[in-house]
């Protein structure tokens, strides 16, 4: 049975999508590709994988949590689920580019626009950190839920031992 249940974060309101005992889906709210209705019902409190999820990413925003634990369910073709399963591979506060992910996949470095393509259907924002991957130049490029939410993300996870040489030197005496 599809469920699905809405929570508050810092960055906007998250729909959170399950079916049977998997999440599917994690959504901000009017973000690109954000899914129509499709007779997912409301959650009851008995809808623990929705539950579960909606813990975790409250302790993700409160920077409580680095991984999470949840059962995953993600629907896609083969390429997008390769994609994704790179995604997870991406360490908390570290990033990767669409370039690297495609030559990790066996891929020419100019693949990196399918692998963007992937990127950015899928369907578990947060969860699989899709946020982690930017341009081999360094910049952020393309987020179904804005760029101010990929820069935020990223924000949130930057080790403080990756701050800039002049936010050290302020901190100190």
């Amino acid at each position: 049975m599809k469920q699905c249940m809405s929570m508050p974060s810092p960055l906007g309101d998250i729909l959170l999508r399950a079916e049977d005992d998997a999440l599917t889906g994690v959504y901000f709210v009017g973000q690109k590709y954000f899914p129509t209705a499709d007779g997912a019902l409301a959650a009851d409190s008995s809808a623990h994988v929705l539950l579960a999820a909606r813990e975790q990413l409250v302790e993700y925003f409160a920077g409580e949590r680095q991984q999470f634990t949840l059962r995953l369910r993600m629907l896609g073709s083969p390429f997008q689920r390769d994609v994704w399963e790179q995604l997870v591979e991406i360490p908390y506060g570290e990033t990767a580019s669409y370039g690297g992910i495609a030559q990790r996949l066996g891929m020419p470095l100019s693949a990196s626009r399918a692998v963007g393509a992937a990127n950015g259907r899928n369907p578990l924002s947060i969860v699989v950190p899709c946020h982690r991957v930017i341009s081999s130049a360094g910049d952020l490029t393309g987020y179904a839920g804005g760029l101010h939410r990929k820069r935020a993300l990223l924000e949130l996870e930057r080790p403080m031992s990756k701050a800039p040489r002049q936010l050290e030197l302020l901190a100190v005496g």
